[in-house]
């Protein structure tokens, strides 16, 4: 079905003009992120589904990072007007989509999601807690470089077998929800100090991932990293939790703190890598590009507990944040600068 809806990394989009407002052409855009991914083009399916002769939306999975740089480049035919993202726009990124005249932003969240660590199931059934990942992963945990080589080097009650780890590149979401919601509260737990830390410090002794064959930049592509996981049965992957549901005959989640990656868990947010999913969208291009208002009005009728997005491996978002984001859909209502960070 994808295939015939042509949704593809890059195409030619046939355009019909160009005003004040934003571009027109025939086919709505988005890029951005590898875990939103899934669920933009089961929407598209369904857009085009609703109306064969509607042209298909074009998605590209870039990561969470590119595609909010593309998107805030500029309005008109040329830029996209979605913008997929597993974590939240940065202030500094709104502050260049303004620069470059984009206006208002919806931001739109569709539903939950959650890092999932995974292994195969011949794999050592690993069970990790925060600071093992930190420790394990960290450019310079406890601010010297990382010497560590097995998993056991890291914590004498983990397996004696080499940290390989296969997991997202610097430009995702994904990578820096890792960082985030997991490694940095690791390394308060490493490294009591770092309370203290200026932010560049913070970022060099907390955040920053080795760089050597311990952990693997495996792109945007996350069922590169399943495939990865079936060959090498002692490694482990890290990619959105729906690429964990899709593959459960093939692989398990890892533990964090005791806590499983599930529907469950990461609804009620005890899943340590619990984290929302967006959609950033222009208002310049609602009423220039056929199809957008319809389109983003579709994924509210797809987000809920019983729709086709969780059925696809989604969370669904609390009523109350469901029924806000149909709001912001519906009012058009725009993101406030002032929440950002």
């Amino acid at each position: 079905m994808l295939g015939r809806l042509a949704i593809i990394a890059t195409a030619a989009v046939a355009l019909s003009a160009c005003g004040d407002s934003g571009g027109v052409r025939d086919q709505i855009k988005a890029v951005g992120s590898s875990t939103v991914y899934p669920f933009t083009t089961a929407v598209a399916e369904a857009y085009v589904n609703q109306d064969p002769s509607r042209s298909a939306p074009v998605i590209e999975s870039i990561g969470t990072g590119g595609g909010i740089d593309r998107f805030c480049d500029g309005i008109g035919p040329d830029f996209p007007d979605i913008a997929n993202a597993s974590r939240r726009i940065k202030a500094s990124e709104y502050a260049r989509c303004q620069a470059n005249a984009v206006g208002n932003i919806m931001e739109v969240q569709i539903g939950m999601d959650g890092v999932a660590l995974a292994e195969s199931l011949q794999g050592p059934q690993m069970q990790l807690t925060k600071k093992d990942v930190y420790l394990a992963l960290a450019a310079n945990p406890r601010g010297q470089p990382n010497t560590a080589r097995t998993w056991r080097d890291v914590n004498p009650s983990l397996p004696d077998v080499p940290i390989a780890v296969y997991g997202p590149p610097s430009t995702s979401g994904t990578r820096d929800a890792l960082a985030e919601l997991i490694m940095e509260p690791g390394c308060l737990e490493a490294y009591s100090e770092a309370e203290q830390l200026e932010d560049e410090q913070q970022e060099n002794v907390c955040i920053r991932v080795r760089s050597d064959a311990a952990y693997i930049d495996s792109g945007e592509n996350d069922n590169l990293i399943v495939q990865k996981l079936a060959a090498n049965p002692n490694a482990i992957g890290i990619f959105g939790y729906s690429y964990l549901e899709e593959n459960q005959d093939r692989l398990r989640g890892v533990p964090i703190d005791g806590v499983e990656p599930s529907y469950d868990t990461i609804a009620a947010r005890e899943y340590p890598g619990a984290r929302p999913l967006f959609l950033y969208v222009k208002d310049k291009h609602m009423n220039a590009v056929p199809g957008l208002p319809e389109y983003l009005r579709l994924f509210s009728t797809m987000w809920g507990p019983d729709g086709e997005l969780v059925r696809r491996g989604m969370i669904a978002a609390p009523a109350e944040v469901r029924q806000r984001s149909a709001e912001i859909i519906e009012q058009r209502i725009p993101l406030d600068p002032a929440e950002l960070q």
